[in-house]
């Protein structure tokens, strides 16, 4: 993706239990492609909700929108990232068999995640506390639907 994307693998982890569970779900099963299909599904929806929420994944709110742009914004006036609906629109995920990679094509994705020059950082892309419990719940169940349970 040539906007902004978040890349989730295994060595991406930064949660031992996470880790852990990725270890024996890749032990037990030959392609992740399903769980990974799972976890896209699941950080696309998360995601999604960042821009009815408008804040970053920490929970942090946006930066608003500059008073000079804020008095010419014409379309959704009070929606910080979204003008049209574009960015939010074209998020997307890819899985495969080691990974998923969740983000948009769309190049100016990357400036509005990390920020540049008068344009602030809104990070729209990323996982909170609540979203590695969710993907630890994501890889329990097929962990035990792999292991007959």
């Amino acid at each position: 993706m040539a906007g902004a994307s978040l890349d989730i693998n295994l060595t991406l982890a930064n949660a031992a239990e996470v880790d852990a569970a990725f270890r024996k779900l890749q032990a037990t099963l030959h392609d992740l492609t399903p769980v990974f299909q799972d976890i896209g599904e699941a950080m696309l929806n998360v995601t999604r909700e960042r821009f009815n929420t408008q804040t970053a994944p920490d929970g942090t709110p946006w930066k608003p929108l500059s008073p000079a742009y804020a008095l010419v914004k014409k379309p959704n006036p009070d929606k910080i990232l979204t003008l049209y609906g574009r960015l939010r629109g074209t998020l997307t995920y890819q899985a495969g068999p080691k990974e998923v990679r969740i983000g948009t094509p769309l190049i100016y994705g990357a400036t509005h995640q990390f920020g540049r020059g008068a344009i602030p950082a809104r990070p729209f892309l990323g996982l909170s506390q609540s979203d590695e419990q969710e993907l630890l719940d994501i890889l329990n169940d097929h962990l035990s639907r792999a292991l007959g349970g």
